[in-house]
């Protein structure tokens, strides 16, 4: 490795150890606000028009796994354009460390729906709680990056998916609003909790 090499290398060491020093505002509040009302669109939209998901869990998936792409493409469009606004030459590093912490809980997610519906369909009711704690462990993975506040959003991830499990099982297993809820009041509280946060942030510069 000649000295030029080893320079870009430790160059990229230290932009990589500054990324994740760094707190990550690429998550922009308006569109996790925004998220939060589609997944109550989509809870009404099952309340209208899904009258038996347990029978119908096809058009179940379609429903929240659709939402979830589109949620996931508001996010993941804003948190790209944003990042190189707010973080300029590390917006790249931020980006991958972000995603470096979410990935194992959403990948953890779409391998047991899988296994769920292919393997032990009798447990297909555990979903939207399964679902809630994962992405709560994904917000957990996520907190050093973030705001100390967001910690409140991962507890609430984790409490709704735990009430689910324990309360939302027989006929309520598959209630829109199991979904709806939970995942609207906590898009809802993580955007707060980032806006408040910018706003400081941006009052002590």
């Amino acid at each position: 490795m000649t000295e030029l090499d080893k320079a870009l290398a430790e160059i990229t060491a230290i932009r990589h150890q500054m990324a994740r020093g760094t707190e990550f505002r690429g998550y922009g509040p308006g569109t996790l606000a925004l998220t939060g009302l589609l997944a109550m669109l989509a809870a009404a939209a099952q309340a209208l028009w899904l009258d038996d998901p347990a029978r119908d869990m096809a058009a179940y998936l379609a429903l929240w796994i659709g939402t979830a792409a589109v949620c996931l493409a508001l996010i993941g469009w804003e948190t790209v354009t944003r990042s190189r606004r707010v973080h300029s030459g590390l917006a790249q590093e931020m980006i991958a460390a972000a995603v470096e912490q979410c990935l194992p809980a959403g990948v953890a997610g779409v391998l047991l729906t899988v296994v769920l519906l292919r393997y032990a369909p009798d447990g297909q009711w555990m979903l939207p709680g399964l679902w809630q704690i994962l992405f709560g462990l994904g917000v957990f993975a996520s907190c050093r990056f973030l705001p100390r506040a967001i910690f409140a959003v991962g507890v609430w991830y984790l409490a709704a998916g735990l009430a689910c499990l324990a309360f939302a099982s027989g006929g309520n297993a598959f209630s829109p609003w199991a979904m709806g809820v939970p995942f609207g009041i906590g898009q809802l509280l993580a955007a707060a909790v980032l806006r408040l946060n910018h706003r400081e942030s941006d009052g002590q510069l």
